[in-house]
């Protein structure tokens, strides 16, 4: 009798790098018709000539207009966006293991997904897209504030896929949102070795970063933190 022993090798958590034309022009559209938030103006990231053609406008009348600038940008400078993709991919995976490895024990949960897809960007917008576990990274970055922009969205995925609902049963959806943005302030506290980039978060959230920092160097306990976190807020009104 001949056994057969199969070994399963467990998954590591992983971020492809991609690049898709079509999904930034939608970044072009989205970012052309929001509305300021946390301080912060994403509209302005739109070339002026080419946000008076799409803003206001549904994007059922402005995808054909996009892809084909798009198409055309990244026809031209095909080689150079490739290599810059590339670039950005070889410098994830020398910190991807360890990244993970620390995100899953700070945030007290297993990494929810091992496959992550991280989407080239032409502009100054890198939105995340909790329904496909995706976000995006920026062409015009150095490498090392691409290294951030990742860390950063995932640990967003992360918050949204074990924390988001606990939240909102004691903060309403804005927040819960503004609490999301501010735990980015522990990138500073326990990855500076690792992304380099220090992350700043946006204006209306400094005085809740600080107040979450603090919080972690008492404890280093995240639901703790998040408990204080959610009493703070809950006390601003």
């Amino acid at each position: 009798m001949y056994w057969c022993f199969i070994i399963i090798r467990k998954m590591k958590p992983h971020v492809t790098f991609k690049l898709d034309y079509k999904r930034d022009a939608r970044n072009y559209w989205k970012a052309a018709n929001s509305t300021p938030a946390w301080g912060y103006d994403f509209s302005k990231v739109v070339l002026p000539k080419i946000k008076e053609k799409v803003k206001g406008k549904s994007w059922d009348k402005s995808k054909d207009y996009l892809y084909s600038l798009l198409r055309k940008n990244y026809k031209r400078d095909g080689k150079m966006i490739n290599l810059v993709n590339k670039h950005f991919s070889e410098a994830w995976n020398l910190i991807e293991d360890e990244y993970f490895k620390r995100l899953a024990k700070i945030m007290k949960k297993p990494i929810y997904t091992n496959k992550f897809t991280a989407y080239i960007t032409t502009i100054k917008r890198y939105p995340y897209n909790e329904k496909e576990d995706s976000f995006m990274v920026g062409f015009w970055e150095s490498t090392v504030s691409t290294l951030l922009t990742a860390a950063h969205e995932i640990m967003h995925l992360q918050f949204y896929k074990y924390y988001w609902k606990q939240c909102r049963k004691e903060l309403d959806n804005d927040k819960t949102d503004d609490l999301k943005e501010a735990f980015t302030v522990l990138l500073n506290k326990e990855f500076l070795d690792l992304i380099v980039h220090r992350d700043d978060g946006y204006p209306k959230h400094q005085k809740l970063r600080q107040y979450l920092a603090k919080q972690w160097d008492k404890t280093h306990d995240f639901n703790e933190v998040l408990g204080k976190g959610i009493s703070y807020l809950k006390k601003q009104g």
